[in-house]
Formats: C-alpha cells, sequence, structure tokens
C-alpha cells in the first residue's frame, strides 16, 4: 500500500512539473520572441549600415576626383580658342588632341565641348566610331544648366556611346559671356564591379526610384516603386536612359521591428524578404540603398528561441530528477532504519582509520621540521668552509714556504711567513667571529678604512690563485685612496671574492687583465673590478647575487661567494652591482659610504 501511494503521488508531482513546464515555456516564447527579432534585426540593420557608408563614400570620392575638373579645363587657352572660331579646323584638332590626352591622363570615360546650340565640336573619342563630334545634347540637363551658368552633375545612359556615365558640366566664359559648355563624363562599371562580389545587394535609384547602378545586371533601369505616367514623362524628356524602357520590379513593402522589408520573388515560386536601407546623396542628386537577407537574422532568433526553450526544458527535466531523486532518498531513508548499526560499525572504522592518518601526518610533520633545521644547518657548514678555504689555503702555502726557507737557514724570512700565517689565523678567527645568517643584520662596528691596506691584504691572499690563472692585476686607487667607512676584515672577503671570481673569468682566455680601480662620487667611493671575460648575460645577472646561484662546475663553487658579499657591502650602507663592459667583460660596481664625506673634507 506504501509503494502504491508513494507512486501515485510520484506520478502527480510528474503531470504537475509537466504542465508547469508547458505553460513557462509558451509564457516565454510569446515574451522573447519580438524580443530577439528585434535584437537581431538591429543587428543586421546595423551591419547593413556600416556597408551603406562604405558605399556611398566610394561613391563620394571617386566622384569628387572630377568635379571641379570641367571649370579648370574650360579657362584652357585651345578651349577657349575654339570657342572663339568654331569653324577652324585646325583649333578642333588642337582641341580634340588635348581632351584625348587629358582624358587619357584622368582616366575619365569622355571629355566633350559644345556650343551654345548644344552641338559637339570636340570630343576625346573624336577618331572612334561613336565619335560625339557634331552630335547635340542640347536635351540634356547638364546642357541646359552650363549655358545658364552654373555648374551641373547628371547621370544618365549614353545615347550615342549607349554607356552609362556620371556627367560633370561647366560653362566656358570668354569675356565675361559663355560661349559654350565642357562636359566631363565618368564611368561608374568599376565600382559597380565592386558590388558583385558583396554579402550586400547595393543599388543606387535616381528621383524616380528608377535603378541606375546595381551590382544585379537584371535590376538596371527597374523600379521598387510604381512608375507613374508623370515619372516616366521626365525620364523621357531628359532622356536619362536613352532607349532602354524602365519598368518595376515585383516587391512588397511592409515595416517589421521598425525596419523597412522588401519581399522578393526567387526561384521556384519562393519569395525572400530582405532589410532595406537607404541614404540620400543630395549632391549628387541619387540615393544610395543596400539590401541585406533577413534569413540570417531570423535563423539567428529562432536558434536562440530554441536554445531558451531548451534551457528551460532542461532546467525542468533537471528540477524534476531531483525531486525523484528526493523522493526515492526519503523512501531509503525509511528503509535504512534497521541498517543503522551496520551504518555506525562503520563509522567507527572509518573514525579509527582517520586517526591513525591524523598520526602519520604529525610524525610526517616532525620529520619535515627535523629537515628544515638540517637543512639550515648546511647552509651555514657550506657558508663557513667557503669563507675559511682562502685563507687554509694561503696558510697552507706559507707553512710549505716557511718549512722550505728554515731547511735552507733562511729565518729572517721564515719568520716573516709565519707572522703572515698568524694573521690569516687571527683574519680566520674574526671570520668565524663575524660570519652571520643572511637574514640577521651584523652588529660588527663601522670604522674609517684605508682602501690601500686593505688591497694590501688582498692581494696576498688571492696572489697564489692569479698566478694559477696566469692573470695580472693592475690597481689605481687615487690619490690620496679613498677612507671608507666600513669593516676591515669583511670588506677584504668582498674584495677576495670578486678578485677571484675575475680571475676564473679569464683563466682560459687570451686577455687575462683585470683592473681594479676607485674614485669618489659625492658622499660615496666606487670600487670598479674589470675582467676580460664573456661577460654576465640578462638572465645571469638577475640571479647572481641569490644564495646557492653558480655557473662553475660541480665542486668548483657553492654559489655563496658573491651573495655573501652582496649581503656584506648592503651592511655597510651600500650597493653592489654587475654590467658588462662596453669593450668586453663584465664590471662589478661596489659602492661605499665615504669615512669623511667630501663636503666635510673641504671644509
Amino acid at each position: 500500500m506504501r509503494r502504491e501511494s508513494g507512486l501515485l503521488q510520484r506520478t502527480r508531482r510528474s503531470l504537475l512539473a509537466l504542465c508547469v513546464t508547458g505553460l513557462v515555456t509558451i509564457a516565454v516564447v510569446w515574451i522573447a520572441t519580438p524580443i530577439l527579432k528585434r535584437s537581431f534585426m538591429d543587428e543586421a540593420a546595423s551591419q547593413a549600415a556600416s556597408a551603406l557608408r562604405l558605399a556611398v563614400a566610394a561613391l563620394n570620392g571617386h566622384l569628387k576626383r572630377y568635379e571641379a575638373l570641367p571649370a579648370l579645363i574650360a579657362d584652357h587657352d585651345d578651349i577657349q580658342d575654339l570657342l572663339a572660331d568654331p569653324g577652324n579646323p585646325e583649333l578642333r584638332q588642337t582641341a580634340d588632341l588635348y581632351l584625348k590626352a587629358i582624358n587619357a591622363l584622368l582616366k575619365s570615360s569622355e571629355i566633350y565641348v559644345m556650343k551654345p546650340d548644344g552641338e559637339t565640336i570636340a570630343a576625346s573619342n573624336f577618331d572612334t566610331p561613336t565619335s560625339f563630334v557634331g552630335e547635340n545634347f542640347s536635351y540634356r540637363p547638364y546642357f541646359q544648366q552650363a549655358i545658364a551658368g552654373q555648374t551641373a552633375r547628371f547621370y544618365a545612359l549614353g545615347t550615342t556611346s549607349a554607356k552609362r556615365g556620371y556627367y560633370f558640366s561647366a560653362p566656358v566664359r570668354i569675356a565675361g559671356a559663355i560661349r559654350g559648355a565642357i562636359v566631363f563624363k565618368v564611368d561608374v562599371d568599376l565600382i559597380e564591379a565592386s558590388w558583385r562580389d558583396s554579402d550586400y545587394k547595393i543599388f543606387v535609384s535616381d528621383p524616380e526610384g528608377i535603378i541606375f547602378m546595381s551590382g544585379n545586371p537584371d535590376w538596371l533601369y527597374a523600379s521598387l516603386v510604381p512608375l507613374t505616367p508623370d515619372r516616366l514623362a521626365r525620364t523621357a524628356a531628359s532622356r536619362r536612359y536613352a532607349d532602354k524602357l524602365p519598368h518595376t520590379l515585383l516587391v512588397t513593402r511592409s515595416r517589421v521591428e521598425g525596419h523597412d522589408i522588401l519581399t522578393m520573388p526567387g526561384p521556384a515560386g519562393a519569395t525572400r524578404d530582405y532589410l532595406l536601407l537607404s541614404e540620400a546623396v543630395e549632391d549628387a542628386g541619387w540615393t544610395v540603398n543596400v539590401l541585406t537577407d533577413t534569413a540570417s537574422a531570423v535563423n539567428q532568433w529562432r536558434t536562440a528561441l530554441a536554445a531558451i526553450v531548451l534551457s528551460i526544458c532542461f532546467a525542468a527535466l533537471v528540477f524534476f530528477v531531483l525531486i525523484q531523486r528526493k523522493a526515492r532518498r526519503d523512501e531509503r531513508m525509511l528503509m535504512d532504519i534497521q541498517a543503522k548499526a551496520e551504518l555506525e560499525r562503520r563509522v567507527a572504522e572509518r573514525t579509527a582509520d582517520l586517526a591513525y592518518v591524523n598520526r602519520k601526518l604529525r610524525d610526517t610533520q616532525a620529520d619535515l621540521i627535523q629537515a628544515a633545521k638540517l637543512a639550515g644547518l648546511g647552509q651555514m657548514s657550506a657558508a663557513l668552509s667557503h669563507e675559511f678555504n682562502q685563507p687554509l689555503a694561503a696558510v697552507r702555502n706559507y707553512a710549505e714556504s716557511a718549512d722550505l726557507l728554515i731547511s735552507r737557514d733562511r729565518l729572517p724570512e721564515a719568520r716573516d711567513n709565519l707572522a703572515r700565517i698568524g694573521k690569516l689565523v687571527d683574519r680566520m678567527a674574526s671570520l668565524s667571529q663575524h660570519l652571520r645568517n643572511f637574514a640577521r643584520k651584523p652588529n660588527e662596528r663601522l670604522d674609517p678604512v684605508s682602501l690601500d691596506a686593505v688591497l694590501e691584504d688582498t692581494l696576498e691572499i688571492v696572489r697564489p690563485r692569479l698566478a694559477t690563472a696566469r692573470a695580472t692585476i693592475t690597481v689605481d686607487l687615487g690619490e690620496p685612496a679613498p677612507v671608507v667607512l666600513a669593516g676591515p676584515i669583511r670588506l677584504q672577503q668582498v674584495l677576495v671574492n670578486i678578485v677571484t671570481n675575475a680571475a676564473d673569468a679569464v683563466e682560459e682566455k687570451d686577455d687575462r687583465r683585470i683592473t681594479l680601480t676607485a674614485r669618489r662620487a659625492q658622499d660615496n667611493a666606487v670600487i670598479e673590478i674589470r675582467d676580460r671575460g664573456d661577460g654576465v648575460s640578462p638572465a645571469i645577472a638577475a640571479r647572481i647575487f641569490d644564495p646557492f646561484f653558480t655557473t662553475k662546475g660541480v665542486g668548483k663553487g657553492l654559489g655563496l661567494g658573491l651573495s655573501i658579499s652582496y649581503n656584506i657591502v648592503k651592511d655597510f650602507g651600500g650597493d653592489l652591482t654587475v654590467a658588462n663592459h662596453a669593450e668586453g667583460g663584465a664590471v662589478f660596481s661596489i659602492v661605499i659610504p665615504l669615512a669623511v664625506p667630501q663636503k666635510e673634507a673641504a671644509q
């Protein structure tokens, strides 16, 4: 009984969910359809408007090239001489050749000159079968306006050449009197040809609504509006289209979502809807039109609507599945009461497993802490080893030398070596006292230190390394040598590290010179050590002062020397940088404050 009751309830809930889903879907479709139509039609109109602006700009740009030319040619001596004496054959020939040359130069269609009665007396096509010479175009509006003293523009189908073109005309004045007219005819076929590959249907119509230019040849001399007798009479009077008979296209106009729609017959009796956008070009006296197929916009809004409907159905399905799952879960909860003891047992087992994992985690954490301690101890040991390595090597050299000198009874020299060993031992004792972790700020007192004294001890330590590398060092500390505020032992340590690195850099080079100079710069002393090695690449320069970073081979360096030197110089209140010399090699620059600033020294 319980199962039958639960099944009945689930059936009722399913029917209710289906009804609600259907009602919501119908409401959304009813509300969203006009919104989607308007949105996608607006988007199609925006794209068509861009195409329309480009078409208008192309037409205007093409025609404006010729707009001022008739008036300029009208002032030419050959044209004025011919109209002053129209019957002179020599003047006619001169004018014909001039017009032909200008026409070829400007790439226009034709240029011709007419007398006040409309007769053409010179033309750029005088030597062609369709020559305008002898033709009378007094019926054309562009001639009538020019003879009246105005510049004119007109587009029409040529009655002689049977070619469409745009005409520019201007009067020819001689001594203030109008003695004729000059006309430019511009070909429009190139612009029209560019429209044929466009995604839009572009055409130009005259004031009577007759299509004069179109990417579709079948539309030429057709009209989108009914051709009334008055329209046909005005067209015939100007002979705009010669013997062509205008006809009306079978189109139906309508308004959809605020846009003009043209419905045209298509193949196999079908019809197609086009979105129409138009822009009147007042100067030219025509209207540029763009048609874009609405099928894409219709498909888009239908697809969007279908996506919305599917989303609603999917959401309803998910909601329905969730409800069904909840119902089944409730039933299972009632059935699982008897298995509660088993569940509690499993929970207890898992709790014990988690406790074991937690103990292992604490053990691992303790191991990691011990590893971190050992790593810190290793870093300190590596630093001490690096700092003691060079003095110990020097002690060994001095001890061997002293033993040799004693064997030869050269006791004074042997004592001198032993004294030097004592100094190096003192230096190592001082190093062990003052070597700190990189993160701790040393508390060694800074005293005035003369660079020449520090450098003397430095050269004693690095002399064996320079000899091994067969390198030479040139020192120029200036007169007098700068006195800086530093710790003498640690400053010596810095110089030993950098000079030793310089020896490493030039060891296998042809030029093994090392240069060490010092100069004063305001309140600082600048010490520069330059080698003639390979220099420092940008990638290495960015990390060269990092701890444990080294470019040397395994066993040849720990990567601590420059890092320690950098921190020592920072402790002095100075800076340590590296750069490449313009003539090759690396330059390390050490900037340390002077013990006595230059301003005080000058006083």
